[in-house]
């Protein structure tokens, strides 16, 4: 999955940072064409900020849909980023419904359990693939709670998204960063059945994720998390960070995986 532009930067940090609907469709395309099945979308609005607005996120997914000719999945952002509240994350997803979301379950748990849990129950229903995202052991904790008393209702296998860092100025993931969240799979009993994903931060994205790779996590890259290579030097766009992580995942030989393949990590109904 590529996460090209999220909710923070623009193109003071990067020039080549997708902020409108057409330069998200340019930049879907190039990645598709680097081996991205998937792409992680945050859309802003006149001004440039993120914006939780379903008729933007419409707009957007055609585009993407007709310049990747189908090609490319999109994952709907409800990143609160301070400026919404639960009830509107929840309801750009009932307004929107699209074939994936990502939601940050210390974010959609300030409605309240029953509410999220009557969200997700509701996401089942309608076949939309939901990654949870963890950013700590604590999260973790509250996942596997929550699943063992059927907030999530017949989650056979979960779709997680572990957070290797934080979004903050100058931070540097690491991979061992990743132990902790594998630990806690583990001691949840969660390691047989959850279906886990990571992003990191900062120079350190490339060898956190292929550590990743490396334990078979799969993995999210690009400008939302990290503008630089390895070596240090700023990437030309989204789409060498997807060929970088490409050919990581070729050396360890771990197949990038098809559109169909993608869909079912995500949990998309066919």
């Amino acid at each position: 999955m590529v996460a090209p532009n999220g909710a923070r930067r623009t193109k003071s940090d990067h020039p080549a940072l997708p902020m409108t609907v057409p330069e998200l469709a340019e930049t879907a395309a190039a990645c598709l064409a680097e081996g991205a099945a998937a792409m992680h979308v945050h859309v802003r609005d006149e001004a440039g900020a993120h914006a939780l607005d379903a008729d933007l996120y419409a707009e957007a997914l055609a585009a993407i849909r007709e310049r990747t000719n189908g090609g490319m999945i999109v994952q709907v952002t409800t990143e609160a980023v301070g400026r919404y509240s639960p009830s509107e994350q929840m309801q750009l997803i009932r307004a929107l419904r699209p074939a994936a979301v990502s939601v940050a379950l210390r974010e959609i748990l300030r409605a309240g359990e029953a509410a999220a849990s009557a969200f997700f129950a509701w996401t089942a229903e309608q076949g939309i693939g939901v990654q949870h995202i963890l950013y700590d052991e604590g999260d973790l904790e509250k996942f596997a709670q929550l699943s063992r008393r059927g907030d999530f209702g017949d989650m056979r296998r979960p779709r997680l998204l572990f957070v290797l860092g934080r979004y903050a100025r100058d931070q540097e993931s690491r991979p061992e960063d990743l132990d902790a969240f594998l630990a806690g799979l583990q001691r949840h009993r969660l390691a047989t059945d959850t279906v886990w994903s990571v992003c990191a931060f900062g120079r350190g994205e490339t060898s956190a994720l292929a550590t990743a790779i490396a334990r078979g996590g799969h993995v999210r890259v690009g400008f939302e998390n990290s503008l630089w290579n390895a070596d240090g030097e700023v990437a030309r766009d989204n789409a060498e960070r997807v060929a970088v992580i490409a050919r990581v995942a070729a050396n360890a030989e771990r197949p990038l995986a098809s559109a169909q393949q993608a869909r079912a990590i995500l949990g998309i109904a066919c």
